[in-house]
């Protein structure tokens, strides 16, 4: 799987010349969007079909800072996959360290709001992240 790429923008950086804390979760967003993209299953298609994945819950473990036009790679990987849950994990590395470790839980909604058991609404979704865990997991 093709790693997700970022160059660090002078306005992602603070007053201290280093990238904010903040920005490490709109990279995990980018990579989950690149990554859903590849597994061809990205927003707009479930959008389309009627699909919303909202965010439960976001973990951030910052390791190492990174400034302007720094090249973060973000390595994406499903780690946890139930009827109602997804949960993605990130790897941030910057020259070969890694700079940031972290998480995000989603669900899945109907078009009105209402939780969708994935397996049954989507099952090729559903497969297409089950055969990316590993079997470790």
């Amino acid at each position: 799987m093709e790693r997700y790429v970022h160059r660090v923008n002078y306005y992602e950086t603070d007053k201290m010349g280093i990238t904010h804390h903040s920005n490490y979760i709109r990279f995990m967003e980018e990579a989950r969007v690149f990554f859903l993209d590849q597994i061809g299953w990205g927003y707009a298609k479930m959008e389309e079909d009627g699909i919303a994945s909202p965010v439960l819950a976001v973990t951030c473990d910052y390791r190492h800072s990174t400034t302007f036009s720094d090249v973060i790679e973000v390595e994406v990987s499903v780690l946890k996959l139930s009827a109602v849950k997804l949960q993605i994990g990130y790897t941030m590395s910057c020259r070969g360290q890694v700079v940031c470790k972290g998480t995000s839980t989603h669900c899945f909604l109907d078009r009105e709001g209402r939780p969708l058991v994935l397996q049954k609404a989507l099952p090729d979704f559903y497969s297409a992240l089950a055969a990316l865990i590993p079997p470790s997991a």
